[in-house]
């Protein structure tokens, strides 16, 4: 592949991330902060792929778990700084899904399981989170 077409490549879904993020700064898109819910999801997200024994496949290298979960924190601050993450939805959408520089999606691979896509990886662990019953701390 020559160096033209690689640039453009990589070029193309930053351009639409970084034109999405301009047009929302644009008009004034306000937005309410994370409820405490929703911060609890995300994190309690990240910290499952972190304790995992997955891999995390990101722009065609495979990563350990715990340099996956240093990723997905930097994005999440990133999102955080501009209000783009008020759900856990919008975090693995916008966050955990696919690279913002080349447009490849993220995938996770856990044993001898075949790699699936990172926010099909992170839809099941949230369906799990919010099927668990909330505990409450005793009085």
């Amino acid at each position: 592949m020559d160096i033209a077409r690689t640039r453009t490549r990589f070029r193309i879904p930053f351009i639409r991330a970084l034109t999405t993020t301009a047009l929302l700064v644009g008009l004034g898109v306000a937005q309410a902060a994370p409820s405490a819910q929703a911060e609890r999801e995300i994190e309690q997200l990240i910290q499952a792929l972190g304790s995992s024994s997955c891999q995390f496949e990101r722009n065609g290298s495979w990563h350990d778990a715990k340099t996956a979960q240093a990723h997905l924190r930097k994005k999440l601050a990133y999102l955080r700084k501009r209000d783009l993450a008020d759900t856990a939805e919008q975090f693995i959408e916008r966050a955990a899904s696919e690279s913002s520089l080349s447009g490849q999606a993220y995938r996770v691979r856990c044993g001898g399981a075949p790699p699936v896509a990172s926010a099909a990886w992170l839809k099941a662990r949230l369906v799990q989170l919010r099927a668990k019953p909330a505990t409450t701390p005793s009085p």
